[in-house]
């Protein structure tokens, strides 16, 4: 239960810091203001009132033309609600017609936070961004993520596996045939112990299903560098299968043919490992890819089943 308690608190906090990091869907347009209340104009003013409304209030309120620092403010913000000159692509509210669209959109559906924060980014930074670079970014990401989760996993089986008393028993008699059978039992020797304790746990090589060490050749990011050679790999696997199994019509080698057995059972590559030899010997040379022998050998273990009960 406390990993579920911390990770409901954790996904609580990413999500409370998210929403203090977004402004609301209106507010990131004009600030606190109204675009169409700043230049003077209704909603649905068309494209020649705004242009004639944003000219008229710039030439009253720029710079050049009236001192007062609170003109300088409020011309600001009508070159901001009409467009940004300052950018180096001018971004448009009002003056460019799809961003004017979202805008109102965003007027109609305060609600939708997020979903017009992102409207607003992507024509935002949509025009100036490498959308390699945001791929390769999000991959990173990604993978950083799911690095993490697979060591919090295994570190997790870890600490359960290591208050099992299998495991506790493993701990024993290693600790017995380093130490010839004598076990220190003083007050004194605990130090020792757990030191001796640490030391043993290092050499037990624990191999969980579902909690794997972490590997970097697992990771997204990995796996998508390596795509190319993984796939011309197969590739060239698959167009080898097909000259000697289909043209040159040669018998199956034992490890093809072990996958194809294990293909056909459904067995995991790891279960498939775990098989006694004879046990994978037996399945092999009963041919199971063969659908009657399949059938057969379903059968078989049905009737072996029943028999058990």
């Amino acid at each position: 239960m406390e990993p579920l308690a911390s990770n409901r608190w954790s996904l609580l906090t990413f999500i409370f810091l998210l929403l203090l990091l977004i402004h609301p869907s209106l507010s990131i347009y004009c600030d606190e203001d109204d675009c169409y209340d700043l230049l003077g104009v209704t909603q649905s003013a068309n494209a020649s009132e705004i242009k004639k409304a944003y000219y008229k209030l710039s030439l009253k309120h720029h710079p050049d033309k009236n001192p007062d620092p609170e003109s300088k403010k409020f011309f600001v913000k009508i070159a901001n609600a009409y467009e940004l000159h300052s950018l180096p692509l001018v971004f448009q509210i009002l003056k460019d017609e799809a961003t004017r669209e979202q805008y109102d959109y965003a007027i109609a559906h305060p609600e939708e936070v997020f979903y017009n924060t992102a409207r607003y980014y992507h024509a935002y930074y949509g025009h100036k961004t490498d959308t390699r670079a945001v791929l390769v970014g999000l991959l990173l990401i990604l993978s950083g993520f799911q690095y993490l989760n697979q060591w919090t996993r295994y570190n997790q089986a870890i600490d359960m596996v290591k208050k099992t008393p299998a495991y506790k028993n493993k701990l024993k008699a290693m600790e017995l045939e380093r130490t010839g059978g004598v076990t220190h039992k003083k007050k004194g020797n605990k130090q020792m112990n757990k030191q001796l304790v640490e030391d043993l746990s290092k050499e037990l090589e624990l191999q969980i299903k579902g909690a794997e060490k972490p590997s970097l050749w697992e990771l997204l990011a990995v796996r998508v560098i390596l795509l190319p050679y993984t796939m011309g790999k197969l590739l060239l696997w698959y167009g080898h299968w097909l000259w000697r199994y289909q043209v040159k019509q040669k018998p199956y080698s034992w490890e093809d043919a072990s996958y194809l057995t294990r293909r056909s059972l459904g067995v995991p590559f790891d279960s498939w490992k775990d098989i006694g030899e004879s046990t994978k010997d037996d399945l092999v040379q009963r041919r199971l890819w063969v659908k009657a022998n399949l059938d057969s050998y379903h059968a078989e273990m049905r009737k072996e089943s029943k028999r058990r009960r």
